[in-house]
């Protein structure tokens, strides 16, 4: 059953139903674009619509989406929408989709007047992570408002707080075996992350991978378990705390619970627990004689790296005078106040004041996924937490918190399946913020819904060296091209019935996606690399000798022609470009390189397609990477 009611063409919002243009501009640079602005009267809701010149229009406009975003579009969502026959819109629009649902119809109204049409004019919705909650809910939940939707890098319900949370339960376990498991995963590397792991450290990996976490993802463990900030994967613990407040203390108190388990992962919990006191001996003071750090009778040392949580309690230790964050250096007990605490609390520092230092709901929300198996059909990734007949093996809390997020960021949509529209879902494969598994199980929904020609409406895109946010080591690609390139096939399909290249083909073991490693049986649209060096995918030489590369190449048949090809030698991230003989759909290049200093290099080739085979478009182009371990020794 809906949780909302279907949002029509038709439909008049009882809260955006009365837009107000603000203010119309002209703007010549670096592209001609008529910008409207406004906002719905008796709300703080706003929007932007950017109109190209009507010869570069063809009827269509495209629609970005994400909680956090502004109403203002950058320029590279601008100028991609014009370069596709689009105008753009955007809101301020926060969690759900009506707002951006209001806009979307108000903004056909003003492209009909100034495009001088009554024609049908078509619209698509895309977002990603949390705009992919959004963009789900939207196709969904309305009919008529788009024709078409990309929900990109995409959630599940399951997705929020575990897939981070559940990170940082392994960081406890395996985070002295990281190293290891890393040069695994790594090309050219033995391909077994559990080789060298004991019993305890093999389940917890097997663990996480079954809940969905990459393996080749290890490969970038600071990025994957956070090693230097240990608290960048707890988000969500406030969210936790406050809709489910007595987890604490039955996870450290009640049966079935990890806090009181006996086992070796029990015993690893109850030797990571800190909760001490310590006493403020001196405080260090800045401008306004402000309070800018504590130094105190003692200090922990966070060796599980775990990070602590810290209140400030009156002298009498009993007063609670709140909390206050901050970097805690055990080897001079010295406490360093963050910016933002509050009035109350800097002035309740005073020597003899107490700082409680503990690490309870930290540790507890680290297993907090066990307790949240979910009762919605297809979650394989959570059957390693039912017994043979189906019931729980460990106890579940009263409320499912990732549920109940999801339904806040979606608006009320339940991700089933029941779309109104074109739908390419685009997922990346080394992702471990949005588990690549989120994909196949919306398909399964997506075909309950629709039946067995679902096909004719959905399809899924995945891509290899991706993840989920901006490039951030030394071989991920950007997926910018891929995702655009996605929007402009749901548009042509919508409107023209062209049918995109076939989605990406795939299998699902332990919860992983794997893909074929020839292009013509992956599909998809990205170019797939097979790259050697010497012949093989690890190579051993010694300084000052040369290696030679090769390349094969093929984009999968009929999707696109190689425009760029890029070399990395050193595997740091700095691509040179190659000289292209030939603009084509399967391609074999060869380099060599010869190795000065003694070390372990993975080299890289970088391989550009365009669907026309444009070397000169910024937009819609499709990359993917492929490596080999090149090992140099001095002799």
């Amino acid at each position: 059953m809906k949780q909302v009611e279907l949002v029509t063409n038709e439909t008049i919002d009882p809260l955006y139903n009365s837009p107000v243009i603000d203010q119309e501009v002209d703007v010549t640079e670096p592209v001609q674009y008529r910008k409207v602005s406004g906002h719905f009267e008796g709300t703080e809701k706003r929007f932007n619509i950017y109109l190209p010149r009507k010869e570069q229009w063809k009827g269509r406009f495209f629609q970005l989406v994400y909680p956090l975003i502004d109403e203002n579009a950058d320029l590279d969502t601008i100028l991609f929408a014009i370069d596709s026959g689009a105008y753009a819109v955007q809101t301020n629009g926060g969690s759900g989709f009506r707002v951006d649902a209001a806009a979307a119809k108000f903004s056909r109204q003003v492209a009909q007047a100034y495009y001088g049409t009554e024609e049908k004019i078509y619209g698509y919705i895309y977002g990603g992570s949390g705009g992919s909650f959004q963009t789900t809910g939207a196709i969904e939940n309305t009919s008529g408002v788009w024709d078409g939707a990309v929900p990109f890098i995409p959630g599940c319900p399951t997705a929020i707080p575990n897939n981070f949370l559940c990170r940082a339960f392994a960081r406890l376990v395996l985070k002295d075996k990281v190293g290891q498991i890393a040069d695994a995963v790594s090309p050219g590397g033995s391909g077994d992350p559990y080789e060298g792991l004991n019993e305890l450290e093999r389940d917890i990996l097997l663990e996480v991978t079954r809940l969905g976490v990459p393996l080749r993802s290890w490969e970038d463990t600071e990025y994957l378990l956070k090693l230097i900030d240990p608290k960048n994967l707890y988000g969500f613990l406030g969210a936790i705390r406050a809709m489910d407040p007595s987890y604490v203390n039955d996870f450290w108190n009640a049966e079935g619970y990890l806090g009181t388990e006996v086992s070796a992962l029990g015993d690893i919990y109850r030797a990571a627990k800190t909760d001490q006191y310590a006493t403020i001996v001196s405080i260090t003071r800045g401008e306004n004689n402000q309070p800018t750090a504590l130094v105190l009778d003692s200090a922990p040392e966070d060796r599980y790296l775990t990070g602590f949580e810290y209140t400030v309690y009156a002298e009498d230790g009993e007063t609670n005078l709140g909390t206050i964050d901050g970097t805690l250096d055990p080897a001079t007990n010295t406490f360093t106040i963050k910016d933002g605490a509050s009035e109350a609390v800097l002035r309740g520092l005073t020597p003899e004041a107490k700082l409680r230092i503990d690490n309870l709901w930290i540790l507890a929300v680290l297993a907090y996924h066990r307790y949240q198996v979910p009762s919605l059909p297809g979650f394989y990734a959570w059957e390693q937490y039912r017994n043979a007949d189906g019931t729980s093996r460990y106890p579940q809390r009263p409320i499912n918190v990732g549920a109940m997020i999801t339904t806040g960021v979606t608006g009320g949509g339940m991700f089933d399946g029941d779309i109104k529209g074109k739908v390419i879902m685009v997922t990346n494969l080394l992702d471990c913020d949005a588990f690549p598994w989120h994909a196949d199980w919306y398909r399964s929904r997506v075909q309950a819904a629709l039946g067995e020609g679902y096909e004719d409406h959905f399809q899924i895109w995945f891509n290899d060296y991706a993840d989920h946010v901006e490039p951030h080591n030394a071989y991920l690609i950007n997926y910018m091209g891929i995702l655009q390139q996605a929007v402009r096939d749901v548009s042509a399909w919508a409107e023209q019935g062209v049918v995109p290249t076939k989605g990406t083909a795939y299998e699902v073991v332990d919860s992983q996606i794997i893909v074929p490693s020839d292009a013509d049986s992956r599909n998809g649209i990205q170019p797939v690399i097979d790259l050697t060096a010497n012949g093989a995918t690890k190579v051993n030489i010694s300084v000052g000798k040369s290696v030679d590369f090769t390349a094969s190449i093929k984009v999968p048949t009929g999707i696109g022609k190689v425009v760029e090809i890029e070399w990395d030698f050193l595997g740091t991230g700095e691509f040179v470009t190659d000289e292209l003989e030939q603009i084509a759909e399967q391609l074999e290049v060869k380099a060599a390189y010869t190795y000065k200093e003694a070390g372990t290099y993975l080299a890289a080739i970088r391989v550009t397609s365009h669907r026309d085979g444009d070397v000169n478009t910024e937009f819609a182009r499709v990359c993917n990477v492929d490596r080999v371990r090149v090992v140099v020794s001095k002799y």
